[in-house]
């Protein structure tokens, strides 16, 4: 059976996607691809400066507009500026990796508040403009994460960057599969999925701060460490735009333990399944983001 890359992408045109972090990386290649086969991607970034470089050699049609994830302020000011426009596809990208704990604006963990927080508030408020589905990006570290949804912020335990990370990184996944079951709750055509690049090489593992992160950064310099980002994409790109793909789906590489390859639907951990926990999940982030205020 052949292998599903991005030249199995069907047009697009005509189709509004926005991708948020599209400035590097994943998001960037993502819409790269999308962009060269007709749809219109809007770069939802923190710095402006970096969109409009990493968009200056991209052909087609796309647009920049300034987003903070990290900020609730920020998410709600790009959402009211976006106004009412229809949307086909929101990507949920951005992402910070193991940084040295420090607070958002609003008082919480930083990778909780960007991984987490921040795209909760920015897809409740846009998914009335969305027609086609919601992609919302996971990792496979989210094997090693547990959700407290007691003490998020680490506020009353012992930081530690990379199960910071974790728990950021299975609390989008359960999100993304308590958004699905409330989708189909009320009977609604928008289906909810997530996907996973592998190891890819990226700027993100490099940015922590700590010597993991500093070894990671060298590491994607090996070829047979780190695919390439435009590989990286293909999971992103195939929850995007497989037409029939039922909500719900979890799509990532399909090369050993999942670190490298061709995009296919794969599991994830017992723990991502926990509907109790993702209900309070839930629960939680509609209160520290009060998107309905």
């Amino acid at each position: 059976m052949a292998k599903w890359t991005a030249s199995d992408i069907p047009d697009q045109s005509g189709r509004l996607f926005v991708i948020t972090g599209a400035n590097s990386g994943i998001g960037l290649e993502a819409a790269k691809s999308l962009c060269a086969i007709g749809a219109h991607v809007v770069f939802a970034c923190r710095n402006m400066a970096k969109a409009d470089a990493a968009r200056a050699d991209i052909a087609g049609s796309h647009e920049a507009r300034q987003l903070d994830l990290s900020d609730l302020d920020s998410v709600r000011a790009f959402a009211a500026d976006f106004g009412d426009r229809k949307i086909d596809v929101l990507i949920n990208n951005a992402g910070i990796m193991a940084i040295p704990k420090s607070l958002s604006p609003q008082g919480h963990e930083l990778q909780f508040a960007t991984n987490v927080l921040g795209h909760f508030l920015l897809t409740a408020l846009l998914l009335p403009q969305v027609t086609d589905r919601v992609v919302t990006l996971s990792s496979q570290v989210h094997r090693a994460g547990k959700v407290d949804v007691s003490d998020p912020d680490f506020a009353n335990r012992r930081y530690n960057p990379w199960l910071a990370y974790a728990q950021s990184k299975l609390a989008d996944l359960m999100l993304a599969y308590e958004l699905q079951r409330r989708l189909t709750a009320d009977r609604s055509p928008i289906r909810s999925m997530a996907a996973h690049p592998g190891y890819s090489a990226t700027n993100l593992q490099s940015k922590g701060g700590s010597l993991q992160s500093t070894l990671m950064g060298l590491a994607n310099r090996l070829p047979f460490v780190a695919q390439p980002a435009a590989m990286g994409a293909l999971p992103t790109l195939y929850a995007a735009t497989v037409p029939d793909l039922p909500g719900g789906s979890y799509i990532g590489p399909d090369g050993i333990g999942e670190m490298g390859g061709h995009p296919r639907p794969v599991g994830s951990s017992g723990a991502s399944h926990d509907r109790a926990v993702a209900r309070h999940l839930w629960e939680l982030c509609e209160r520290l983001t009060a998107p309905g205020s």
